[in-house]
């Protein structure tokens, strides 16, 4: 299955990014190979509609699960829209991260958790 997680780097060490929208790094990995792309977030930088950005983004790149710190309430209604899994208060490693997925350590993310623009 292919998830994201937000990532302040380019690789499994880094470190989650709380911001979905604005994150610096989309972390793109297949949960049983472990292998995985690394996106350098062109949206992070808008003046507006980042998030809503970065949800069509993932659904654009079959993504089902998208593991962040936080989403607003644009960027959920997106993702909530192609039918992606959403996670919250994820934090620690990108590697560390897709293990406790895996094991389900983590719940669906129902409403947003923060209110818009939260990431500027």
């Amino acid at each position: 299955m292919n998830i994201c997680i937000t990532s302040y780097g380019n690789n499994l060490d880094s470190e989650v990014d709380p911001r979905f929208g604005r994150c610096a790094y989309f972390i793109i990995a297949d949960t049983d190979s472990f292998n995985f792309e690394a996106v350098e977030n062109v949206y992070a930088q808008s003046s507006g509609g980042a998030g809503i950005q970065s949800g069509q983004f993932m659904n654009d790149k079959n993504i089902k699960a998208v593991l962040t710190g936080n989403v607003g309430p644009n960027a959920h209604k997106t993702l909530e829209g192609s039918k992606i899994d959403i996670y919250t208060g994820v934090s620690g490693n990108v590697k560390t991260a897709i293990i406790k997925f895996k094991n389900n350590e983590y719940k669906k993310t129902s409403k947003p958790s923060v209110e818009s623009h939260h990431g500027i």
